[in-house]
């Protein structure tokens, strides 16, 4: 399966080179590029690309609100998007997280890291670049949540969704999970899709956000 990808960049050398990286992939391909906010949304809504790739900082709209308006909580079907971006301000990050972003992402973070987000984005997974992941998630909780109570799930999680949403909040992979509690990797994706019935969430950043909101990891 190819992963089809767009980017929205104002700098036209920055997306000729993310889309020369992603281009380099055996599974994922380039089908559109633009150049502020206003045209990733319209390419977002016209191609239904399996993963957008937004800048923060673009004219007219930023990636923020874009991704608001693609990925956001009153999408019905929203879109997968990793924001990437030279800024990794608390404000930036958790303004990307709360409207629905999968991934955020230096754009000094590297080919590597780059193409692991987007298949993790591809697959429902969710990374963020890991130098930031605590500090982030954290510091977005304790905004998030000054205002409003720490709410436990209507039916109680199992030992097991407990243990699963506490790896995903300090930032482990699915593989990393299966590999710490000893089970299988579709035993995990079977417990990730429990906990986000449960708790309300649409993908992992959340049952991360989640697990610091309720205190079940601390920074």
């Amino acid at each position: 399966m190819t992963i089809r990808v767009i980017i929205a960049d104002d700098q036209s050398i920055v997306r000729a080179g993310l889309a020369t990286i992603l281009n380099g992939q055996p599974d994922i391909e380039v089908v559109g590029e633009a150049a502020d906010g206003n045209e990733a949304v319209a390419l977002g809504r016209r191609l239904r690309p399996d993963v957008c790739l937004f800048d923060i900082r673009m004219p007219n709209l930023d990636g923020v609100e874009a991704t608001h308006l693609l990925a956001g909580p009153d999408v019905d079907d929203p879109l997968a998007v990793v924001v990437i971006t030279t800024f990794d301000t608390d404000e930036h990050v958790s303004g990307a997280l709360k409207a629905g972003a999968r991934g955020f992402l230096l754009k000094d973070a590297g080919p590597a890291l780059l193409v692991q987000a987007i298949h993790a984005a591809a697959e429902g997974d969710a990374l963020i670049a890991p130098s930031i992941t605590a500090r982030l998630l954290a510091t977005f909780a304790d905004s998030a949540t000054s205002a409003r109570k720490r709410a436990e799930p209507l039916t109680a999680l199992t030992e097991r969704e407990e243990e699963v949403a506490v790896t995903v909040a300090r930032g482990r992979t699915n593989a990393e999970i299966a590999d710490e509690l000893h089970i299988s990797l579709s035993t995990v994706k079977f417990h990730l899709t429990s906990l986000m019935h449960k708790i309300g969430a649409r993908n992992r950043v959340q049952i991360a956000i989640w697990a610091y909101e309720t205190r079940r990891v601390r920074p």
